[in-house]
């Protein structure tokens, strides 16, 4: 098992910034890929960034691209997901995820472990 605890919501302006964490606990959280997701109110849960188990590979929705980056810290057991330049469209509750794959997956249903989320507003 695996447990996750996003932090780091909250309410922005329009390209502003926020940094959200995951912290994780249980098994060898390092040996994973990690994957962030959002969904927003009507739509459905959608891939944000992930990343590889030694944080050599990162992987962008195009949405996002050149706007966040996912980071992860093992010895911590954290990932980070540094926004930048956020738009009104970004506002959405935002999920960290692990999947026991191999191989990166942007598929919901391939992550087996999910934190409770935390919300994150942009005005505009």
């Amino acid at each position: 098992q695996v447990q996750l605890v996003e932090s780091g919501g909250g309410l922005v302006q329009a390209g502003g910034s926020l940094r959200l964490s995951c912290a994780a606990s249980g098994r060898t959280f390092s040996s994973y890929f990690v994957g962030w997701f959002r969904q927003a109110p009507g739509k459905e849960r959608e891939f944000v960034a992930a990343i590889s188990w030694s944080g050599g590979s990162t992987y962008y929705a195009d949405s996002v691209k050149g706007r966040f980056t996912i980071s992860r810290n093992n010895a911590k057991n954290t990932v980070a997901l540094q926004m930048n330049s956020l738009k009104p469209d970004d506002a959405a509750v935002y999920y960290c995820a692990v999947t026991v794959r191999a191989t990166v997956s942007r598929q919901r249903y391939d992550y087996n472990y999910w934190g409770q989320g935390t919300q994150v507003t942009v005005s505009s």
